[in-house]
């Protein structure tokens, strides 16, 4: 797989019925190999490792309803009351990171009012935190510590 912007670490990965998976370490089960589970893989070690994230209080794949529709964030922080603290939207290496993309999380963010909301590609990552008061988001400059969130 592609070398990402990210810090490399041992990624499991294996073969079942011919096709490659990756061991998701959040669900704790291994999931089919994609370019964009490999970003996702690679960001939740990163944050995990690096920003100090609790594995515990991180979701993927987390189901909701928009206008009738079901949608899926790709990973969800929580807050230790289960609220959302940020989510994070990933795209494949090969996928540019437009507004449509920040569109889409502003989505899900409509149902699930986070903190935080970050978009990687594996390449780039962007990262805003949001005022509600004012009715905006604030770019941030890195993807926070867990400790300044």
């Amino acid at each position: 797989m592609l070398l990402l912007n990210l810090p490399a670490f041992d990624i499991k990965t294996d073969r079942r019925e011919g096709k490659p998976v990756v061991f998701d370490t959040i669900r704790k089960r291994y999931v089919p190999l994609t370019p964009e589970e490999w970003v996702r893989q690679h960001f939740v070690h990163f944050l995990i490792a690096y920003k100090e994230y609790p594995l515990g209080l991180m979701a993927n794949e987390v189901a909701l309803t928009l206008n009738g529709t079901r949608k899926r964030c790709d990973t969800v922080l929580y807050k230790p009351d289960l609220s959302a603290r940020m989510i994070m939207e990933y795209k494949s290496p090969y996928t540019e990171i437009t507004q449509a993309v920040f569109n889409q999380i502003t989505r899900y963010n409509l149902k699930l009012k986070a903190d935080y909301l970050v978009v990687s590609n594996g390449m780039q990552h962007y990262c805003c935190r949001m005022d509600y008061e004012n009715q905006r988001y604030d770019s941030l400059e890195d993807i926070p510590d867990y400790r300044s969130l």
